[in-house]
């Protein structure tokens, strides 16, 4: 039998099944069956002894499951009452038996993380129908944005001192009202509303971002020469996920007992951070698919500055390619450079992240947020520690309904530095003209299979045949008309190791090298050879 939650809620079908568990994330959920992807989920149910049925479309939690038996049985039972889903803890819900049973029955079966409380799952998936139930509201405001504060002076009663509570960027999230017993780290971190570099450092030296990671309860930091006073933090998680940290001032080592209180809010605190996830994730897409339509021309100015907050000038889209591509490394590096550069302009920029890369629309003119400030801030990012690692290129200026032009030559010019053929990390559209005319020129002309024509052939096989560098002679001679010395020089060798290679090639392939259309031909040829 089936108790639903002690709330009932009425809702139209608005969500699938496969939104709820890519929203909850891959921490706590895992799909291992879902027929059909886009069934719409209406409630939440738990299965319990001696209570109401689910309905259709009902996510079916199985917190009375312990063995492959029962599994199956409440598999069977909810597929008849035309329920979504079934969610299961590992392992029962990998066994083969289970796996098979909700194939027969052609009902989603969704994992659920062995660790994770039921009372923390319902929350949290409520939590998710809810913010798409009603999007609008949630797309204004975060709701648990003051939750958050709230819990946090709950958590300074506790631990009885002033606590910060930050993600794994250590960005302040919420901080409590008691901040009397600080230091001047206490205070750059609230005000930058996350740890100040340096003091990050000193931190980091002493292993306490390591510890983190490990999963202590609570680290002590001892007070520091430079004033710093001593620190009691507390990692947040939920199902083995880090998803935060808390961090209290204290005035010395505190009593076991306390430390073990402070410790134990942590799961609430996961669980207002879940909720916050969820909660800017549906911001995120939303706000992400109304970029990616003005940017592929789907959507109009208007549009654009209804729901993005742009205006009615000039703008330049920018492409930034981060490490890690379209992968979850990718996508948390790419969101911590937004915040990166929103230091460095002073606000953050329209964008959003798209196969892989991140996308961004500036004004040309502006001040603070336009393309002359963003571009200074992503160049004195790249001068640090990981500067090969971010590339980014900008295409023109256009008005906002033509944005997709500007998206276009900054895809292009992405390209170019992609391929090594421009120098330089960060570039625009504009400052690349003559790259660009190659490469397009060669890549034409590589289509038309230039290179097969005439003697150029001779020479690519001589060079493969005998380990020659005949090819690239004749580049550079080419290149550099009248100069021998510079066309060496490119080369690498003495000018008459340059006039020597010459005369061998000119008598191996026959060339008239006083015609210039036979010049021009043959630059057409070796650029395609060496850009296509």
């Amino acid at each position: 039998m089936l108790a639903a939650h002690d709330e009932q809620y009425v809702r139209q079908p608005m969500i699938t099944v496969r939104t709820v568990v890519d929203r909850v994330g891959p921490t706590l959920l895992h799909a291992l069956h879902l027929p059909d992807e886009s069934a719409a989920v209406t409630d939440v149910v738990i299965a319990e002894p001696a209570a109401t049925t689910p309905g259709a479309g009902d996510l079916v939690l199985g917190v009375a499951v312990p063995d492959t038996d029962a599994a199956v049985a409440l598999l069977k039972d909810s597929a008849r009452r035309d329920a979504t889903a079934v969610l299961i803890k590992t392992p029962v819900a990998q066994e083969p038996a289970v796996r098979g049973a909700a194939r027969r029955a052609g009902i989603g079966l969704v994992e659920v993380h062995e660790a994770t409380a039921w009372a923390q799952l319902v929350w949290l998936l409520r939590t998710v129908l809810d913010a798409e139930a009603d999007e609008s509201d949630t797309l204004e405001a975060d709701p648990a944005a003051g939750d958050l504060f709230r819990l946090a002076d709950a958590v300074a009663s506790v631990v009885d001192a002033p606590v910060t509570i930050e993600d794994t960027n250590s960005r302040v999230l919420a901080y409590s009202a008691r901040q009397d017993l600080t230091d001047p780290a206490r205070v750059a971190t609230i005000v930058g509303r996350r740890i100040p570099d340096d003091v990050l450092a000193r931190f980091r030296s002493r292993g306490v971002f390591r510890d983190l990671t490990r999963g202590r309860q609570t680290i002590f930091v001892p007070g520091q020469k430079d004033g710093t006073l001593p620190r009691l933090i507390a990692p947040v998680r939920m199902g083995g996920e880090l998803l935060g940290s808390m961090w209290a001032v204290v005035d010395g080592p505190v009593p076991d007992e306390r430390a073990a209180a402070f410790a134990d809010t942590a799961p609430v605190v996961a669980l207002h951070l879940l909720r916050r996830r969820a909660h800017s994730d549906v911001r995120r897409r939303a706000y992400a698919e109304v970029l990616r339509e003005l940017l592929h021309g789907e959507a109009g100015p208007r549009k654009a500055v209804a729901e993005l907050g742009l205006t009615e000038q000039p703008h330049r889209v920018v492409v930034i390619d981060t490490p890690g591509g379209d992968t979850l490394d990718g996508e948390g590096m790419r969101l911590a450079l937004l915040e990166r550069l929103s230091q460095g302009i002073g606000r953050q920029p329209v964008a959003a992240e798209h196969a892989g890369l991140l996308y961004a629309v500036v004004p040309e003119e502006g001040g603070a947020g336009a393309w002359p400030q963003l571009r200074s801030a992503l160049e004195d990012m790249q001068a640090g520690p990981k500067a090969g690692e971010v590339r980014a290129a900008a295409g023109g200026a256009y008005e906002l309904g033509e944005l997709p032009a500007s998206r276009a030559e900054a895809d292009e010019a992405l390209g170019l530095l992609r391929a090594d053929i421009v120098p330089g990390r960060t570039v625009t559209f504009d400052e690349v003209w003559t790259p660009l005319t190659l490469h397009r020129t060669a890549t034409a002309a590589h289509s038309a299979h230039v290179t097969a024509l005439g003697p150029l052939p001779t020479l690519v096989e001589h060079d493969q045949a005998h380990g020659t560098e005949y090819v690239d002679t004749l580049y550079h001679w080419l290149r550099h008309p009248g100069d021998p010395r510079s066309a060496a020089a490119a080369l690498q060798v003495h000018p008459n190791t340059l006039r020597y290679r010459m005369r061998k090639l000119l008598d191996l392939a026959g060339l008239d090298l006083d015609d210039p259309d036979v010049r021009l031909a043959l630059v057409a040829q070796l650029l395609t050879l060496r850009w296509s």
